[in-house]
C-alpha cells in the first residue's frame, strides 16, 4: 500500500516512516522543492497522505513559518494533490487551557491579540480547511503532547529529562501544572490505522489523562537523584484532560502510561548525554 509523508525528517513524520517501511509498505517522502513544484504536486498519486509539517516549541520566534507552515503549504497540496486519504496533524492545544470541553466536536476559542494564540489560530484553520472539503477520507488528528527520543526539542518534558541526568531540574511552571503526554509508539501505529479505515473525520489522539510536573519531577529524582528548583511564584498551568472517548470505542484504544515509560526515557536521555 502507498503512503506518503509530508513532513519526513521531523519528530514524528520520521518515526512514522520507520514504522511504514517496517510494515511492508511504501513510502514517499515530499521534500520541501518538490512541495512547492506545481507539476509534481498535479502529476503524482500520494496514495494515503500524513501531513507531518509543522512547527511547535520556536512558533513564537518563527510566526510567519508557523503559518506557512500549518495553512500555506497545506493549501496547494489540497489544491493539487491526488490523495486516497488525507490526515491532517493538529493539536490538543486548540482546546486552551481554560477547562472547557476537550471532546472533537467541542467550539474552539482564540483571542488574535494573544501571541501564543497564534498557534492555535493556524492549526485550526488547517483543520478547518480540510474539513470543508466534501471528501470523508480527509481527516484531522489531534495529538497531545507526543514524547520519545526527541533529544533536539524545547518540549518541556524533553527538557526536563535533559536537566535530571544532569542532576539539577529547574522548573518556570508549577508543580501542580499537568497536562496530557502521549507515547510516540501509540502516535504511529493509530495514525494508518485512522487513515485506512476512520468512520469520523476528526480525533482526539492522547492519552486521556493528565499528568503534573510533580509527578514526573518525583519518578526522575528517584531515577537521577536530581535536584529540583522551582521559579519563585511559578504559574500553574493545567490543560484540561483530553476526551478520547471516540478512539477508544471504535479503535479499542489503550494508551501508554508516561510514568511508566519514564526509566526509559532515563535510559535514552543518559545514552544522548553520554554520546553527544
Amino acid at each position: 500500500m502507498k503512503f506518503t509523508i509530508f513532513g519526513a525528517t521531523g519528530f514524528i513524520g520520521a518515526a512514522q516512516l520507520r514504522y511504514l517501511r517496517a510494515q511492508g509498505h511504501e513510502v514517499l517522502t515530499p521534500g520541501r522543492e518538490e512541495t512547492a513544484d506545481a507539476r509534481f504536486l498535479a502529476g503524482t498519486d500520494f496514495g494515503h497522505a500524513i501531513y507531518a509539517i509543522g512547527l511547535t516549541a520556536d512558533f513564537r520566534r518563527k510566526p510567519i513559518e508557523t503559518l506557512r507552515a500549518h495553512t500555506g503549504v497545506l493549501a496547494e497540496l489540497l489544491a493539487l494533490g491526488k490523495f486516497s486519504s488525507f490526515t491532517y496533524l493538529s493539536s490538543t492545544r486548540v482546546y486552551g487551557c481554560e477547562g472547557g470541553p476537550t471532546h472533537e466536536e467541542a467550539p474552539l476559542t482564540l483571542s488574535p491579540a494573544e501571541p501564543d494564540h497564534l498557534y492555535n489560530a493556524s492549526k485550526i484553520a488547517g483543520e478547518s480547511l480540510v474539513l470543508a472539503l466534501d471528501r470523508p477520507d480527509y481527516r484531522v488528528v489531534r495529538l497531545s503532547n507526543v514524547y520519545g527520543a526527541d533529544f533536539t526539542s524545547e518540549n518541556f518534558l524533553t527538557s526536563v529529562l535533559r536537566q535530571a541526568v544532569r542532576g539539577r531540574i529547574r522548573l518556570h511552571t508549577s508543580l501542580a501544572s499537568e497536562k496530557d503526554y502521549i507515547a510516540l509508539s501509540d502516535v504511529v501505529d493509530t495514525l494508518p490505522a485512522i487513515a485506512l479505515a476512520g468512520r469520523h473525520r476528526l480525533y482526539n489522539l492522547a492519552a486521556g489523562e493528565n499528568v503534573s510536573h510533580g509527578e514526573i519531577c518525583d519518578r526522575l529524582t528517584r531515577l537521577c537523584q536530581a535536584d529540583i528548583r522551582v521559579d519563585e511564584g511559578a504559574p500553574i498551568v493545567r490543560c484540561p484532560p483530553i476526551d478520547i472517548s471516540r478512539l477508544g470505542a471504535e479503535f479499542d484504544f489503550r494508551p501508554a502510561s508516561l510514568l511508566t515509560d519514564m526509566t526509559r526515557l532515563v535510559a535514552l536521555s543518559r545514552a544522548e548525554l553520554e554520546t553527544a
